[in-house]
């Protein structure tokens, strides 16, 4: 008897896929395809592994091109109806799952969960329902299938159900939130969530914290975790692509222009610089970088005319008026300070918000301070990107509420995000750090930000999940 299950041995499951099309204007489609630890790590189990992405249609090229049965090798897109996708993305993943994990709310005012909201839920089960039958058709048996992030987390619990041959994992990218600002989400839906996740063989997190805070809401809420296994596994840097690209012509152009706009001090030397290359999400704390950014300059008048801070704040999720607003606040604090302390040959912080990763990668190679001061953050690969490809050496100012403080923090001057008074303090600190010393600091965190690269981070995971 022939078997009913699919060919794919190994499964990714993520929101977002390694491909994504834009409709020409002759009608063509384009294909555009993407990087990061997921894409490394499947082509290094090898072309012959079997392995299969399954993602969501993003826009109307996907859309296109999955009507079209425009497929690439090794991807399945989901065509789900545009207002599930909606309600389930805007409307419960980064409304509300990522505002619980990030502890965000503004809680007099928010959250409400009426009638609308379980709405919304019931469209982000259709969603994960959709990707667990999908899995289930394609999977060979006994295959291995990875699903990625909380915008999945019923996912294991139905695969489960539906396949009970296969390993699961499923892998958290946020930070978790403490049990008590967990059980803000209404009590069934809290039980959900976790049930959803323990319906996997193994779950992995980026740092023990993030781990430890999972396990306590299982603990508190369910009892404990069952049979389901957790591991930590820090992403690191990809040190060889990114020292590679930061080398390529359009980065040294960058760099030129970058110079151009930096400047000279008045005993003609180049200025100093402060980096910050972040997406404005409201957990990066850039407002409150700008803030101790000006602080530096009030206390201490020996930095004027001689810094210069490069904000690189990139529009992210703008069809949300929350997001709209904070990129909005993070332009007006950088006019004022430019406005403030400017003169006509020094402007204070050079803001940009056009995405454009030759000028990140730019911005690494001549930052001598990196700030990196999120209010929360799963990792933020910036802070390990940055010593890894400095040109001259770099001296970290890292929150330790980053979760990359795990790995970083020993090396790095560590602030609380919410202290403007005590960041302008480690700016100051980071931008009088003796060169021997900032150097010294900046080789120890290159290594500790590369010990697990993308393509060994996802084949670990791989390797404990099959035992």
């Amino acid at each position: 008897m022939a078997s009913t299950f699919g060919a794919a041995h190994v499964l990714v499951a993520s929101n977002r896929g390694p491909v994504s099309y834009e409709v020409r204007e002759d009608g063509s489609l384009r294909a555009r395809r993407g990087g990061g630890g997921l894409v490394s790590g499947l082509s290094a189990i090898g072309p012959d592994a079997g392995a299969l992405w399954v993602c969501s249609t993003l826009g109307e090229g996907d859309r296109e091109a999955v009507r079209r049965g425009v497929t690439e090798d090794g991807v399945r897109m989901l065509d789900i109806p545009p207002d599930v996708y909606a309600d389930a993305y805007n409307g419960v993943a980064n409304s509300v799952l990522w505002f619980v994990h990030h502890m965000l709310y503004r809680t007099p005012l928010e959250p409400v969960f009426d009638v609308d909201f379980r709405g919304r839920w019931a469209s982000y089960e259709a969603y994960n329902r959709a990707f667990a039958e999908a899995l289930a058709e394609e999977a060979a048996e006994g295959a291995a299938v990875v699903v990625q992030d909380y915008h999945l987390a019923l996912v294991p619990g139905m695969l489960r159900e539906l396949r009970p041959d296969l390993r699961i994992g499923h892998f958290s990218h946020t930070p978790w939130a403490p049990v008590e600002y967990f059980r803000i989400l209404p009590d069934d839906v809290a039980e959900r969530l976790l049930r959803g996740m323990l319906g996997a063989d193994r779950l992995g997190f980026l740092t023990h914290r993030w781990a430890e805070a999972f396990t306590r809401c299982c603990a508190t809420l369910l009892g404990g975790l069952g049979d389901t296994g957790i591991g930590v596994h820090g992403l690191g840097a990809d040190a060889d692509f990114l020292r590679a690209r930061s080398h390529e012509p359009d980065v040294t152009e960058r760099m030129a222009a970058l110079r151009a706009e930096i400047g000279e001090d008045p005993e003609g030397r180049s200025r100093r610089t402060v980096v910050r290359v972040d997406r404005a999400e409201l957990s990066k704390n850039i407002v409150r970088g700008l803030l101790a950014y000006r602080r530096l300059l009030a206390d201490r008048p020996e930095w004027r005319d001689r810094v210069v801070h490069l904000a690189f704040a990139y529009p992210s999720r703008q069809d949300l008026a929350v997001y709209r607003d904070y990129t909005a606040e993070v332009r007006r604090v950088a006019e004022e300070i430019n406005a403030e302390y400017g003169t006509a040959g020094w402007t204070p912080v050079v803001l940009h918000v056009e995405d454009d990763f030759a000028r990140s990668l730019a911005a690494y190679r001549l930052a001598d301070v990196a700030l990196v001061n999120p209010v929360r953050d799963g990792m933020n690969l910036v802070a390990k990107e940055v010593p890894v490809v400095s040109d001259d050496g770099c001296a970290l100012v890292l929150s330790r509420e980053a979760g990359a403080y795990e790995e970083l923090g020993r090396d790095a001057l560590a602030v609380n995000p919410y202290d403007v008074v005590d960041t302008a303090r480690a700016l100051h600190e980071a931008l009088g750090m003796p060169a021997a010393e900032r150097a010294e600091r900046t080789g120890r965190l290159a290594a500790a930000a590369t010990a697990l690269p993308p393509d060994r981070w996802f084949l670990e995971q791989l390797r404990a999940l099959r035992g």
